[in-house]
């Protein structure tokens, strides 16, 4: 299924991209030894960040057990200071046999922009609200509906089945400015119409939980960080 925007009756797909630890050979081993020691742990690798001044950022979080487990009501589990703790001695351990280059390492849970990068965690995240960003501009596929240099959406992550039977991805929003506190709404007014974005896994650059606070308990408890 190819990119395209279209009305939300419309239907449509959605993917997305790996985004590939880039550097040295030193840097594509470390990022092996960093994956291996948090799977082995029983974690999820999320992501590895160098910044300047050697400091070695891992995000990691608990494996998601599915939506068949999600369904029974259970809250999900979030990563622990415990979690983090674990990691960073094991990590501690692994870099220096391995002899890698780092000033600090700091171990923590994702936070409320949490980056989606498989398959899973799109399906793990169904129905919230992300922001992605495409590799090239819409082009002649706006359509005249957006910008034709736009990259860059905001909607609501869904589960989509073409014509074909084949499955994929879409975002839903709509252009409707939000009301401001006490502003008056008028029963006449008609609503913006709903939009999606359909597109395939390799038009991704990036694609991340947009970082909307809920104090419903939306999302699990995020940022818990543990340094060396």
């Amino acid at each position: 299924m190819g990119r395209r925007i279209f009305d939300v009756e419309s239907g449509g797909g959605i993917g997305h991209s790996k985004r590939h630890f880039k550097g040295t050979y030193r840097h594509v081993a470390l990022q092996q030894t960093v994956e291996q020691t948090v799977a082995g742990l029983g974690y999820d690798l999320v992501e590895i960040e160098r910044s300047a001044g050697g400091l070695l950022r891992v995000t990691i979080d608990l494996p998601w057990q599915g939506p068949n487990l999600d369904a029974a009501g259970a809250p999900e589990p979030f990563v622990t200071v415990e979690d983090c703790e674990k990691v960073t001695r094991q990590l501690q351990f692994a870099l220096e046999v391995d002899g890698a280059d780092y000033k600090r390492l700091e171990v923590s849970s994702p936070g409320i922009d949490r980056p989606l990068r498989h398959e899973k965690d799109f399906e793990r995240f169904a129905g919230e609200v992300i922001d992605i960003t495409l590799k090239a501009p819409m082009g002649a596929a706006a359509n005249g509906q957006v910008a034709a240099n736009r990259k860059k959406f905001r909607g609501t992550l869904e589960r989509v089945v073409a014509a074909d039977g084949s499955q994929g991805w879409q975002i839903v929003w709509s252009d409707e400015p939000a009301a401001k506190p006490g502003q008056k709404i008028s029963k006449k007014r008609v609503p913006a119409p709903l939009q999606a974005l359909g597109f395939a896994l390799d038009e991704l650059r990036e694609a991340r939980l947009a970082p909307i606070v809920d104090f419903n308990g939306r999302r699990p408890k995020p940022g818990t960080v543990v340094s060396d």
